[in-house]
């Protein structure tokens, strides 16, 4: 199962306990109903995992539907699992909120932590 367009590229795979939702590209007004139809058709299991290192931007309205994806999972019982989000897109659901509410994986690993702005904070004091 595949939503593709130009702005918005969402692959799904289903295995018996999981279904991994892959997201590259952007969610916003414009792209964000093809992604909440690609969460509201995945099949029913236990786990449900959203790929997020490809995502370069995730809007106010992306955050609403990762919420209502992940009230609708709880309610049949299973979870909804954030894996690997972009710099930008951590940024987005630590300020948002969400990373109280459901699993965020991959969130602390030395790469992710070495992509975060410090140098360019640094760069900005140098240049002062």
């Amino acid at each position: 199962m595949e939503e593709h367009s130009d702005r918005l590229d969402v692959q799904v795979s289903v295995g018996d306990q999981m279904v991994l939702v892959r997201v590259a590209g952007e969610i916003d007004i414009a792209t964000v109903a093809a992604f909440r139809s690609a969460l509201w058709s995945a099949p029913a299991r236990p786990v449900l995992q959203l790929e997020l290192s490809g995502l370069r931007l995730l809007s106010a309205a992306g955050v609403r539907t990762l919420l209502a994806a992940h009230l609708r999972v709880r309610a049949c019982g299973g979870e909804l699992v954030l894996v690997d989000p972009s710099p930008v897109v951590a940024r987005v659901l630590r300020v948002s909120g969400l990373h109280r509410v459901m699993p965020i994986l991959g969130l602390t690993s030395p790469i992710e932590a070495a992509r975060r702005p410090v140098v360019a904070t640094t760069d900005l004091q140098l240049a002062a």
